[in-house]
Order: structure tokens, then C-alpha cells, then sequence
């Protein structure tokens, strides 16, 4: 019996801090279907919010497109993440990694970049920029719908940039990332200010702050500990996982 107990607690002992720990309960996500929505959304909503089409591989160019660094200023976003070497981050809805490749040198040689994203061909994209630039530190995933496929409580820092309201199981997708993030681990929201009628892109690809806090409220483990806005278009939106309970 005492080897067994023994045995029991070196198993405890390996597991990643609160991964022994039962998921937290959740309450059903509530969707709805309208037959009148915006032509740029899918007809599905989620508390109030229709959620919009996503981009397809085909305009990968937009992502990269020159004038980002002036109209978004990645810079100041990458140096308000404080990414620090050594860490594991992912880039959820990864498109062709423009911000997977910015974060690439940060964590460096003993860190990881994972780029998670659900279209092959914006897979096969990243995979090839990483060979071209010699990059051995950013890995793809393919997810799903409804999971980034990212480790358990494996995760220090998950950042979507431009996706989430892409989501069409917004719900389900941001459980499995909460999951993925360790004790003190930040989920990061970049949406397009919705307040702000100046920025020019479509309304169903805009989020306010006060959406993007309301729908984390389902995740009693997430605190709301900044948000970030300074960039030209985009909220940064930043989101603390709280340690477990001892």
C-alpha cells in the first residue's frame, strides 16, 4: 500500500500545476440563428453578437500587406505582450503567421511559437516561411472549429489577432484555451474598436471591450487585467488566469 501511495503522489507531483484539478462546470452556450443578419456574418449569434464569416486562405495577402505596419503598428501590440524568452505562446487563428514569426524571436531558441489555425493551405504558408527564414522555433497545429488543439495547461500566452468574432463556436473554442493556459497565463484579444466608427472594416469584424469582457465572464478562472489602447484601430484586450485555489 505504501508503495502505491508513493507511486500516486510522484504521478500528482509530474502533472502541470492544476491540471489535477476538475474542469470547472460550465453553463450551455446559447446560440441563435436569425434568417435577417449581415450579409458579411453567418446568421449565428452569440449573446447579441453575430459572428462573421472567415477569411479564407485566399486573402493571405491582406495579411501581409505593407500597410499594416502603419495601420495596425504590430510593434507596439508585440512590445505590450511582453513576450520573454523561454516561454510558450500560440497564435490562435494564425492566418499566415504574420504575428507568430514577430513573437518568434522573442521567445527564442528555448521557447515555442504555435500557430494554430483550422485552414491547411494557411498552415502550408507558415511552414514555408519558416523554412525560407530558417525559423526552428514556430510549429504548426491544425485545430478545429471548436479546439486550437493546444497542450494542457501548457500555454503561457495565447493571442488572437483579428479572429475571435470569426469564431463559430466562440464559446467551446475559448474553454479549450483556458484549459491550455497555465496558472498566471494571459488569453489576448486584438479586435478591431467597434467604438470607434473611423476604423474602417466591417462591423461584424469589429468587437467592442465591453463584448469581449462579457463573453469571458463565463470563465470564473479569467480576470480581465488590462486593456491596451494605444495601437491605431485595434483594443487590446487582456485577460489573467488565476492560480488555483489551495
Amino acid at each position: 500500500m505504501r508503495l502505491i501511495a508513493a507511486a500516486a503522489l510522484l504521478a500528482a507531483a509530474a502533472l502541470p500545476a492544476g491540471a489535477d484539478e476538475p474542469a470547472p462546470k460550465r453553463a450551455a452556450p446559447k446560440y441563435e440563428t436569425r434568417e435577417r443578419h449581415d450579409p458579411d456574418g453567418i446568421g449565428k449569434f452569440y449573446m447579441g453578437r453575430e459572428i462573421a464569416r472567415v477569411m479564407g486562405f485566399q486573402g493571405a495577402s491582406w495579411l501581409e500587406r505593407p500597410e499594416r505596419v502603419k495601420e495596425e503598428e504590430p510593434a507596439k501590440l508585440v512590445e505590450a505582450l511582453a513576450v520573454r524568452p523561454g516561454m510558450t505562446v500560440a497564435d490562435v487563428g494564425a492566418g499566415s503567421g504574420y504575428h507568430a514569426f514577430l513573437m518568434s524571436p522573442l521567445v527564442g531558441d528555448t521557447g515555442t511559437v504555435i500557430a494554430s489555425d483550422i485552414q491547411p493551405e494557411m498552415l502550408e504558408l507558415i511552414t514555408e516561411k519558416a523554412k525560407k527564414q530558417g525559423v526552428k522555433n514556430v510549429r504548426t497545429v491544425r485545430g478545429t472549429e471548436t479546439d486550437p488543439k493546444l497542450p494542457a495547461a501548457g500555454v503561457d500566452l495565447i493571442l488572437l489577432v483579428d479572429v475571435y468574432h470569426e469564431f463559430s463556436h466562440p464559446f467551446e473554442m475559448a474553454d479549450k484555451m483556458v484549459a491550455a493556459l497555465k496558472p498566471g497565463g494571459r488569453l489576448v484579444f486584438v479586435e478591431f474598436r467597434l467604438e470607434d466608427p473611423k476604423v474602417p472594416i466591417k462591423l461584424v469584424h469589429k468587437m467592442t471591450e465591453r463584448q469581449v469582457v462579457r463573453e469571458m465572464e463565463a470563465f470564473p478562472e479569467l480576470e480581465h487585467t488590462r486593456t491596451v489602447g494605444t495601437l491605431p484601430w485595434q483594443h487590446v484586450v487582456v485577460f489573467t488566469k488565476r492560480a488555483p485555489k489551495k
